[in-house]
């Protein structure tokens, strides 16, 4: 097999795939040195900055680089051709003696930079998925899509509520339903609150410096709670990584900011900047009225739950996330849940199209 010096492979990677990957782990194997050059339009919905990340993960002996590319693709005009070369060779300065691709203007992109043409996998024999396909229907690419675009486009859902209104038994539901239904969906995850993991060990803490200690023993700090929150999405973020494309989690960041108000009586800002950074889809607020309270060692009172339930509704309002209150049986929960989950799934997943490409006509 022969060696180059340095190799480039270039795209739009909007979002990046199985193919993508291949292409770039081809020329891994062939070059001393690659880069990979990420080219975005300012139309188009997910950011640079994004794709550059994504690449950089899943090829980190690569050097990625982006550059921002609004001139639309004319294969048969020399004038647009050296524009985007002008693109190129701004983020690529040095010489490239390999330029590998899947695409018909590789011949000519080559020639350009003065390099020879590799020509991987045309056909997509090897992994039959585009960019195209997968901006169409994400669902059915998904098992050609990385962890990192997985996470990106996983719809989140979170079941939030006061103490003992079932949030935990409502999420586990959902996620057992939506697994039940096989094939791509088989990998449905569920996110546990680790709120109630980290009482626990508080409670085991106390109880181990005095047997006698209960859960009114136990204290918590304001500092406590952005590490509750940072935990939380770590490992939201690390099973929407790796299910399918709707993930289920007992409550969220955002959630943990209405219990730090709970327990200490105002607002944690490091907590609510956490729940900034993290996108959820759609919230499910459990109701208190049908539901019997049950204390299981680690609940303050069911004189409390309608105050958190009020909390709850009231934040998810003024900050404008979508969200919707279930009530009922577990069976009526499950159903109305199930169908607004249905809902936004069946809303689909929105990408601005590329800027327009003119591939097919006659050369003059």
């Amino acid at each position: 097999m022969r060696r180059f010096g340095h190799g480039l492979v270039l795209g739009k990677f909007y979002p990046p795939h199985a193919g993508h990957h291949h292409l770039v782990r081809t020329a891994q194997d062939q070059c001393e040195r690659l880069t990979v050059l990420v080219c975005a339009a300012s139309v188009e919905s997910v950011p640079l900055a994004d794709r550059v990340a994504w690449m950089r993960e899943a090829h980190p002996g690569a050097e990625v680089v982006g550059a921002v590319d609004d001139i639309p693709v004319d294969l048969y005009d020399p004038a647009v051709w050296e524009a985007h070369m002008a693109v190129f060779r701004g983020a690529v300065p040095g010489r490239v003696d390999a330029v590998f691709t899947s695409e018909e203007y590789g011949g000519e992109l080559a020639r350009r930079f003065g390099a020879e043409e590799v020509l991987v996998d045309r056909e997509r024999t090897l992994f039959p998925v585009s960019g195209t396909a997968v901006r169409a229907d994400p669902v059915a690419a998904w098992e050609f899509l990385g962890p990192a675009v997985r996470a990106a486009l996983t719809r989140r859902i979170v079941v939030l509520g006061a103490e003992s209104t079932g949030t935990t038994t409502l999420s586990r539901a959902l996620a057992g339903h939506y697994r039940s239904r096989g094939g791509v969906w088989a990998k449905t995850g569920w996110v546990a609150e680790y709120g109630r993991r980290y009482s626990e060990e508080k409670l085991a803490a106390a109880r181990a410096a005095d047997p006698a200690a209960s859960w009114p023993d136990v204290s918590f700090t304001s500092e406590e709670f952005p590490v509750i929150a940072r935990r939380q999405d770590a490992d939201e973020e690390r099973a929407a990584r790796l299910g399918s494309p709707v993930l289920f989690c007992d409550t969220d960041s955002f959630a943990t900011g209405i219990w730090h108000e709970r327990y200490m009586d105002g607002h944690n800002a490091e907590v609510e900047r956490i729940a900034a950074r993290r996108r959820r889809d759609l919230y499910l607020l459990t109701d208190h009225a049908d539901v019997p309270f049950e204390d299981d060692g680690l609940r303050d009172g069911p004189h409390l739950r309608p105050w958190m339930t009020g909390r709850f509704r009231e934040e998810l309002e003024r900050t404008g996330r979508r969200f919707l209150v279930v009530a009922g049986d577990r069976e009526a929960r499950l159903a109305r849940a199930v169908a607004a989950v249905d809902e936004l799934l069946g809303e689909g997943w929105h990408f601005a199209d590329p800027l327009p490409e003119n591939v097919r006509a006659e050369a003059p």
